[in-house]
């Protein structure tokens, strides 16, 4: 199933003859705020903002897109043929989530698909993480779970900081916690082929990944998400978070909130006041400056 909104980024030089080509077609036009122009007729919606994304809704968007959009404008087909720009080869794709949260703990997930299950994720509509509501993370992380080999490594936060202090770095953590879950699933897939959100110089999980004597043909990249596998490890990831978070919540009678922001600030304190400086260590990232912030009344 398509989304309902579809945005894309295009040379604002070719306004001019979108405009053209969509008064020949018979839209509507107009032009608010921040727009080059905005369009419409019965069942699309059309707007070409001045930074060059492009939206497209409306019940007959997809007609539009594949037909007109796709080879008038866009000069590619990714929107109405994914599967064409996307390599079936078998691989394990892996993610993390809770990085950057002071609660809770830090979570990375692996997932493997081979061509039959990439098609399914293509079909299932599987994208990064941070574009799908918490409660859809968890939903689709149960369909996933369900179909697919996956492994998690979840180090709530009395582990997780027992690691940075031998580590001394969150980087290095990282790579032997990717580097677990890679082992993990290749292990119980014979798949040698994995891709990852590339969060670190790449020698740093290369290292890690020679320490394990693992033979895999390994590819990091920026944006990984992209790729329905890591997307789907991204999901898998960021529900563990979410459950781990829920737990710990629950353990302390207090809803823990995600990031690090002064809100996150305000409920440390409420940790502290009640359980003592000492619970701190049992639900956050100590090497955070939220800690500092907490602590020192900053």
């Amino acid at each position: 199933m398509k989304p309902a909104t579809f945005t894309t980024k295009i040379d604002v030089n070719l306004g001019p003859k979108l405009k053209n080509d969509l008064e020949e077609k018979g839209f509507s036009l107009t032009n608010p705020p921040y727009t080059i122009f905005s369009a419409k007729k019965k069942g699309v919606t059309l707007v070409l903002y001045k930074s060059g994304s492009l939206v497209v809704q409306g019940k007959e968007k997809d007609e539009f897109i594949e037909f007109y959009l796709e080879p008038e404008i866009l000069k590619t087909f990714s929107y109405t043929n994914p599967e064409a720009f996307i390599s079936m080869t078998s691989r394990i794709g892996v993610d993390e989530s809770g990085k950057g949260d002071f609660f809770g703990p830090l979570c990375v997930a692996g997932l493997y698909a081979d061509e039959k299950g990439i098609k399914e994720l293509i079909s299932l509509n599987i994208r990064d993480s941070k574009k799908i509501s918490d409660k859809s993370i968890l939903d689709l992380a149960n369909i996933l779970k369900a179909k697919f080999k996956i492994a998690v490594v979840r180090i709530f936060p009395e582990k997780y900081n027992d690691l940075y202090l031998k580590f001394k770095n969150l980087n290095h953590l990282l790579a032997w916690a990717h580097t677990s879950v890679i082992s993990e699933l290749v292990e119980k897939t014979s798949c040698k082929n994995v891709i990852i959100d590339q969060f670190a110089n790449k020698s740093v999980v290369e290292s890690a990944v020679r320490r394990k004597s693992l033979a895999i043909h390994l590819e990091q990249k920026t944006g990984a998400e992209e790729d329905p596998i890591v997307a789907g490890a991204s999901i898998i990831a960021r529900a563990a978070f979410l459950k781990g978070l829920e737990e710990l919540s629950s353990e302390y009678d207090q809803k823990l909130p995600k990031g690090a922001s002064s809100f996150v600030i305000d409920i440390g304190r409420k940790i502290v006041e009640k359980h003592g400086p000492e619970a701190l260590e049992k639900v956050a990232k100590l090497h955070f400056k939220t800690k500092e912030a907490i602590l020192n009344g900053d």
